[in-house]
């Protein structure tokens, strides 16, 4: 914990007087309920992110759809090949 303290540049003196501070402004209710709120919001977070990275696992994972044939067209028959049909005249 001491490294932590080091990084913040705090010492234990200065986090009890942010603590107080803390309690002076929001009051003994209201922290105990902004401390619930954080809760849930780091689980909601947290469930976000998980459902997100399995996502992309399952994406990256999972078999492209095959590829669908590519049909060549058939050949054009010639007009000369199959002259339409006449109709008599009467």
């Amino acid at each position: 914990m001491n490294t932590t303290l080091a990084l913040l540049g705090m010492g234990p003196g200065e986090i009890i007087l942010v603590g107080v501070m803390i309690l002076v402004l929001f009051g003994a209710k209201k922290i105990p309920e902004f401390a619930k709120g954080l809760g849930q919001g780091i689980k909601e977070f947290k469930k976000a992110s998980s459902e997100v990275s399995n996502e992309l696992h399952n994406a990256m994972n999972q078999e492209p759809p095959p590829a669908s044939p590519v049909r060549t067209p058939a050949p054009t028959e010639t007009a000369a090949a199959h002259p339409p049909a006449t109709v008599p005249k009467a």
